[in-house]
């Protein structure tokens, strides 16, 4: 079927395989990806044909993860590579050493990209720009460093693994999430900090790597002193701030709807459809649902046909360029198979650059 220019939503499936219901959802022409969790992994051979089959249904929906390295991995096992949390790289810099730690993100990224791509998916949510402000649990060893010239440096290169795959990357959570101590995911964390001081620390990584950025993820986060909108939500963020000052041009992603800190906007608790609204209106290119298609998955149902009822009013209307933004998405090559990745002599040369997981 042809997909409509742009294709907004993001959302998962409950099991191993797809149902005739999974079918019929992600054939929506205002579906435009998938995400995988851990519950959709049983082997490599398993993943494989579920995203063999995804592709069948829509060669142009998206299938993504988050992938990170560290306790942030969906695959461990069955020749999946451990990866180390990005923490390890920033001690490696700080260790003296920023030419290895470079090397060791540039071969975090390869391995974490090949070995995803070759079994069929397309994108994952890294790398964790947010600073490691020794105060954000939910963050913590997911961040490179404290210090945001490290951050971005490790980041770039770790980027460049990932391009060296085919894989594109997102950058997340914009502006950060490092200094706010509440999870998101469970509660609606506030960033009293001025704009400036945001600026100058946590939202740094962004300027210096907007020309490479493929696509960005805002924080669920409220910074009272720029918007009284969690970033995600917000136009002042999104396009005053991240596209127009800061000169990003790719992909936004919201974060996830359902965790906590999508669920009120302007001190009223929303709908997913409205939450979603609200973060297209405000510049998201995509809106991810996850874990919501448990059960007779009755929340993603209503979105997609919340989110088409807006479309024929006229309360939303797709836009070309997020279209192309989001084509620009997909990898542009076939990816070699399993087999042919343990053979590869780069993949080899960048299992060996791996540093050890703590």
């Amino acid at each position: 079927m042809t997909a409509l220019n742009h294709a907004p939503l993001v959302i998962d499936i409950a099991g191993t395989t797809l149902t005739d219901v999974d079918r019929q959802r992600l054939a929506h022409p205002l579906v435009g990806g998938m995400i995988l969790f851990g519950r959709n992994w049983q082997d490599r051979v398993q993943l494989t044909a579920l995203c063999a089959d995804i592709h069948a249904l829509r060669p142009d929906l998206l299938i993504c993860v988050d992938h990170e390295g560290g306790r942030v991995q969906r695959f461990r096992t069955d020749g999946f590579t451990h990866l180390p949390p990005m923490r390890t790289l920033g001690r490696l810099w700080t260790q003296d050493n920023p030419q290895r730690a470079m090397q060791a993100a540039l071969a975090c990224g390869y391995v974490l990209a090949a070995e995803l791509r070759a079994c069929g998916v397309d994108l994952s949510f890294t790398p964790v720009l947010d600073l490691d402000w020794g105060r954000s649990d939910v963050i913590g060893d997911r961040s490179f460093e404290r210090d945001a010239r490290i951050v971005a440096s490790l980041a770039q290169s770790l980027m460049h693994g990932l391009l060296q795959a085919g894989m594109a990357h997102c950058g997340k959570h914009f502006p950060g999430h490092g200094f706010a101590q509440a999870d998101s995911h469970v509660d609606v964390p506030v960033d009293e900090r001025s704009l400036q001081d945001i600026l100058a620390e946590d939202a740094a990584p962004y300027p210096w790597l907007a020309p490479v950025l493929a696509s960005v993820m805002p924080a669920h986060i409220i910074y009272p002193q720029v918007d009284s909108r969690p970033a995600g939500f917000s136009q002042r963020w999104l396009q005053d701030i991240l596209r127009a000052q800061l000169g990003f041009e790719g992909v936004i992603f919201s974060d996830d709807l359902s965790m906590e800190g999508a669920r009120f906007i302007d001190g009223q608790q929303v709908s997913y459809t409205e939450a979603a609204l609200a973060a297209l209106h405000a510049g998201c290119d995509m809106v991810l649902l996850c874990n919501q298609s448990v059960g007779e998955g009755k929340a993603v149902d209503e979105l997609i046909a919340g989110l088409q009822a807006a479309r024929d009013s006229g309360q939303w209307q797709p836009q070309p360029a997020s279209s192309q933004r989001i084509a620009r998405l997909l990898p542009a090559q076939p990816a070699p198979d399993w087999q042919q990745l343990q053979q590869d002599a780069f993949y080899q040369r960048a299992l060996g650059l791996l540093p050890q997981c703590d």
